[in-house]
Order: structure tokens, then sequence, then C-alpha cells
């Protein structure tokens, strides 16, 4: 999988440059000081290229954010390094893997966001990540993730798309083609990506598969027990409860 991001961090900002990373960080904010209105570390599982954590040590909070992409880290601290030096300052990145990343260190909060959860496709996966954020929150502390939910994926259901982008460098076109496993809760987003380079015209064609598992309550409450108390789920950047409507959930727990 470190393999596909590293392909993906080539045009990963682009294609999401209209993604509001500034108001998603407002909204985990929000969901963060209900549950624990002290918190002010937060380790994020798989920061990718680090904007929503540029946008939580803008809000004051001080971020540490693991990634298995180097490409994507690297990404990061470019990032990092044109902001201003206070906020900076409250960021830094390492290399790991969201299932056995050990910093060594406790935090107030847990966030791992963009479904990166839904990435963990097998029971040992999702267990093992849950166990990385038990080990990293002192009790009281706050696990909040994103996930896909499968109710609403099941009747949904995902279809093809395009999608075309440029800047003053590339233009970049995607296609994803998904193909539904629904016998393992998975999808599979076959994606190919067509990169031409504007001052040479030159083009690169990258394919990828993402694999994607849909999550459902029951096995989230069955993944929490011991670690985690009961939580509470909500349709993601709303207050509205889960229902068919809400591919994109998200779940708040604390730490026992």
């Amino acid at each position: 999988m470190s393999r596909v991001f590293d392909a993906y961090a080539r045009y990963y900002d682009l294609l999401y440059q209209d993604k509001d990373y500034a108001a998603e960080a407002a909204y985990v904010d929000a969901q963060i000081q209900k549950s624990t209105p002290a918190a002010r570390r937060i380790l994020e599982l798989g920061c990718g290229t680090g904007a929503h954590a540029e946008y939580l040590a803008r809000l004051g909070y001080t971020v540490h954010g693991v990634d298995r992409s180097a490409a994507m880290l690297a990404k990061a601290e470019e990032r990092k390094s044109g902001l201003p030096a206070e906020v900076a300052a409250r960021l830094s990145f390492s290399l790991g893997d969201v299932r056995s990343a050990r910093t060594g260190e406790i935090f107030d909060a847990v966030i791992s966001l963009f479904h990166v959860m839904s990435y963990q496709i097998s029971d040992a996966d999702l267990d093992s990540t849950f166990e990385t954020a038990a080990r990293h929150l002192q009790p009281g502390g706050s696990f909040l993730f994103d996930f896909w939910y499968g109710p609403a994926v099941l009747a949904q259901q995902p279809d093809t798309r395009v999608r075309r982008l440029a800047d003053d460098e590339i233009e970049v076109t995607r296609i994803a083609e998904p193909v539904m496993l629904p016998a393992e809760s998975r999808v599979n987003v076959n994606y190919t990506v067509f990169v031409k380079q504007k001052a040479s015209a030159e083009i690169t064609e990258i394919t990828e598969t993402h694999a994607m598992r849909y999550l459902f309550t029951p096995e989230l409450e069955r993944l929490r027990q011991g670690r985690f108390a009961r939580g509470e789920g909500r349709a993601w950047m709303s207050d509205a409860p889960l229902d068919i409507r809400s591919w994109s959930g998200l779940i708040t727990l604390t730490r026992l």
C-alpha cells in the first residue's frame, strides 16, 4: 500500500485542492472539545501530506503525524517549511504504519481522517490500529476517526467517476472504477491516472487499486471493547445520526 501512496503523492494535493481542510479541522476540533476539553496534543494516524495537521496546528494544537508513505511525508515537511514559525513549531511527522507505530509518547487525542480506517481491510488490521490508538492515549483521551459507513455504501452503491484537474505544470485525468466485494465488505477502487506535463506534453500513466472496507456499527462496537467506552457515531461534518445517506461517518471513542 505504501507504493500506491508514493505514486499518489505526485498529484494528491492537486486532486484535493478544493477540499476544505480548514473547515474539517474546525469540525474535528469541536468534536475533540466535546469529549476532551483540555486536549492540546494530537497524534494523527495516516497524516498524508499534513493538511489536516496544519490547520489543527493553526488552531493551537501540537500535532504529530504518522504515515507509511515517505513521499507523502516529504510533502508534509515541504508544507511545514512554508508555514509561520509558531505554527510549524507545533508540527512533527514520522514514518510509520498505523497498525504498529509506537511513538513512546502519550497524547490527549488520536485522530485518523480521510478514511484511513477504511483502508484497514482485515479484522487484524482494524484491531491493530485500534490498539495503536489506545496505546497512545491517556485515560479519558479521545479517539476520532471517519470511515465508510456500510449501510450507506450498500444503499448508494459506488459508481465510475472521472476527474480532470490542472495547475501551472501538469494536467491530471483520473478515472475511478469501483468493484464491489460484498462478501468481504470491501470496494476495490481501480484508478487510472494520466499526468500530462504542460511544458513537454509528456504523459505518464499511473494505475492504482485502493481497497476500501466499509464498516458497520456492531464490528466497531466489538473493536472498542476493553479499550474504549461506548462511542458516539454521526454523519461526517454533521451532528446528524448515521443513516443510509451517511457514506462518511465519524466515531468518537473515549479511552478507558
